[in-house]
Formats: structure tokens, C-alpha cells, sequence
């Protein structure tokens, strides 16, 4: 099927904006303590109160972003304000590092134990700043992104499991989010510290990480980058590798870089290659770069997320490059995600599903799956069809 870019932007908008939204506002939201309910079953009834700074400061981001980008709505900035003063006066140690979750009232729960927290909290204030002209929330971003920054070599810390000088590993994670969380910051930082730490993030991910002979993105490599013959070494995360490439084409947009652009594409369409579903359709959630049994048992599933991205970096790379293959898989990567995980009856979207492609948690929220991945994708596929 061919569709039309402004029929997309179109669907994107309202399912945005009169769906995935309104079920947040409605069923999120924690006016007495602060803060936000995300373990939602499917009809937003709240099944866990627990909070996890993830989740908190990404719904902070979004309805900051919404306000600063798409419209000026008070409810939206009364949202955002909800969970910045929550996490503002409770989401910290005394150090200064965002705890992983608290209870309700506020009270922690799991020790600050890496440093994405903190990336989160640095993405939700830098844009709770921009709305709110409030001179502490500007402040608290920059500490957390400093603190990203400071931690970033060793983002466990104390908390660090491996034992030292055996098999010492570094994360896409790090430097993709890196990647992305400068960009969010560029109005708070001085233009060249921006641009250096945009320069090292780039070259780490498109050096480091790169595998030459697929052109695929490994999850995990060796400190200097060489591979390493074990589970993790071997690691394939399709939609980690995918979103990690929308975030470098956004990096080469800003600098009109188009050789950056198209070498992101290209890995783009590796990945998405390697990690098809040829049986069920879907993407992959994990594999072993080798063909080898992946040793998460989660492997086979498909998330929400992983085809939200895929969605976004599908969209731009056409966007940027109108290559015929970004439309194909588009349409391709489309079909499968809005035929399975939009729930047509409650509102919002599943986040996993089996194999086969059938709901596997009917949950709207839960411990990861919070207001972020379906409403920033959302947001960015309808502003890509309306560019075209």
C-alpha cells in the first residue's frame, strides 16, 4: 500500500494529540504527592505506585516538549510542573545523583546505580526550563548533564558488578544518549563544548561500535572498540542500534553533513535487514551477531519501542535522502507496527508482544513503558510528513 504524506501526518497528529495524550492525562497523574502513576494496566487503572525516575522525568520531558514546540497549553505545563517540583526536592542523594525509583510519597527506593537518570533528569529539566523560565530548573539540568558528563567513562560507579581488569566492556548506550541529551541541552551549553561533545559522541558511535563487515551497531565492545567473542560481545539491539542512527542524522541535519546522513542510513537499513522477523514479521528485540542463542530470553519478542524508532529513523533518513529504500521499509516497518500495537478499544498502545505478534502484557505502563516513546515518535513522524 502507498500512502500519502500529508494522510500520515494526519494520523500521527490525532492519535497524538486526541488519543495517546488524553490517556496520560487521564490516568497518570498523581496530584496529592507529585509526580506520576506509570504502572497502568490497559484501561489505566493503576496497578503499581512505585516511581521510577526513568519514567518521571521522561513524562516531564513531554509535556514540556509539547508546550515549548506545539502549543502553549496550560494543563500541559501544570503537568510538567507536577513532576519537575516532585523530583526536583526528592529525586536525588546528597551527592547530587538521581536515585533508579521511589514510593510513592517520595521516599527512594533503588540506589542511583547508573548514570541514566540522570540523563533523563537533564533532558526533562533543560525542557521544563525552556517552558517554565524557572532559573532552578535550568540550574538542575545542567548539574545532572555534568553529572553525565563526570560519569560517564564508569556509569555504574560503586555499583559496578564486573570485577576489574578481566573483561572491561563499554555500552552504545552511553554515547547515543549522549548523543541525543547534548543536542536536548544545546541552549544551555557554550557552542563549543556542544560541538566537541557532539564531535566525540559521533566518532565513538560510527568508530567504536561499528561493525565493518555487516554494518551493524554491537551493543557492547571493548574499551578501545575491538570486538569481543562472548554474549555480550556479540549483542545485536536493533532498535538500540536504529535509534542510535536517527540521532546521528539529526546531529549531520544540524550540520548538513549529508555523507554522515547516508552512512547512518545505510547501517539503518543493515540492522533493520538483520533483525527482520522473516517468519512473523516484526523486528527482533535481541540477537547474537553470530546466529548464536542470544542469552536474553526475551530475545524473540517485539516492543514497542524498537518499531517506534525504526518508525522515526525510517521517516528522516526518506526525509533527508528520498531514497526509495527508507519508503519501502517504511511502509513495510509501518504495516506491521500500527496493525499490531495500537489498542483500539482502551486508548494508547501495547508495548510487547510475542513472537507471533500477539499481545503478550496488556499493560499501558509499567516499569519502562512510560510517556515517552509512543508520543515522541508520534510527534516527530508528523512533523517529518508535514516537511514533505
Amino acid at each position: 500500500m502507498n500512502y500519502n504524506f500529508s494522510d500520515l501526518a494526519t494520523l500521527y497528529k490525532n492519535t497524538l494529540l486526541n488519543n495517546v495524550i488524553p490517556f496520560w492525562e487521564n490516568y497518570s497523574l498523581d496530584w496529592e504527592h507529585g509526580g506520576y502513576f506509570t504502572c497502568l494496566d490497559r484501561e489505566g487503572k493503576v496497578y503499581d505506585t512505585d516511581k521510577f525516575i526513568w519514567l518521571q522525568n521522561r513524562q516531564i520531558w513531554t509535556f514540556s516538549m509539547l508546550y515549548n514546540r506545539l502549543e502553549k497549553r496550560n494543563n500541559w505545563l501544570e503537568i510538567a510542573s507536577n513532576g519537575a517540583k516532585f523530583l526536583a526536592g526528592k529525586g536525588r542523594d546528597q551527592e547530587g545523583n538521581w536515585y533508579f525509583s521511589l514510593d510513592q510519597t517520595g521516599q527512594p527506593l533503588v540506589q542511583p546505580y547508573n548514570i541514566f537518570s540522570d540523563c533523563f533528569a537533564a533532558m526533562a529539566f533543560s525542557q521544563y526550563a525552556m517552558a517554565s523560565g524557572e532559573t532552578i530548573a535550568q540550574e538542575i539540568a545542567v548539574q545532572a548533564y555534568n553529572n553525565v558528563l563526570s560519569r560517564r567513562e564508569n556509569p555504574k560507579g560503586k555499583y559496578n558488578k564486573i570485577y576489574p581488569g578481566t573483561r572491561n566492556l563499554k555500552s552504545l548506550a552511553v554515547p547515543m544518549i549522549l548523543a541525543n541529551l547534548s543536542l536536548e541541552m544545546d541552549w544551555l551549553l557554550h557552542s563549543d563544548q556542544l560541538e566537541d561533545i557532539l564531535d566525540q559522541t559521533v566518532q565513538e558511535i560510527m568508530t567504536d561500535f561499528l561493525d565493518d563487515e555487516q554494518g551493524l551497531m554491537y551493543e557492547n565492545v571493548s574499551p578501545n572498540g575491538s570486538f569481543v567473542n562472548c554474549f555480550e560481545g556479540r549483542l545485536i539491539n536493533p532498535g538500540h542500534g536504529i535509534e542510535a542512527m536517527w540521532f546521528v542524522m539529526d546531529i549531520a541535519r544540524r550540520r548538513q553533513n549529508l555523507k554522515l546522513i547516508n552512512q547512518a542510513v545505510d547501517i539503518m537499513l543493515n540492522i533493520l535487514k538483520f533483525g527482520w522477523d522473516q517468519e512473523y514479521g516484526g523486528i527482533y528485540y535481541f540477537l547474537d551477531r553470530q546466529g548464536y542463542p542470544p542469552q536474553q530470553l526475551e530475545w524473540s519478542q517485539k516492543l514497542w519501542w524498537v518499531h517506534l524508532e525504526s518508525l522515526v529513523a525510517l521517516a528522516m533518513g526518506y526525509g533527508l535522502t528520498k531514497r526509495e529504500e527508507c519508503w519501502q521499509w517504511y511502509q513495510k516497518v509501518h504495516d506491521y507496527t500500527w496493525q499490531h500495537f495500537p489498542d483500539l478499544e482502551y486508548g494508547e498502545w501495547f508495548g510487547y508482544l510475542n513472537r507471533r505478534g500477539e499481545v503478550l502484557l496488556n499493560l499501558k505502563g509499567g516499569k519502562w513503558k512510560g510517556c515517552f516513546h509512543v508520543p515522541r515518535a508520534l510527534y516527530l513522524c508528523w512533523q517529518e510528513f508535514s516537511s514533505f
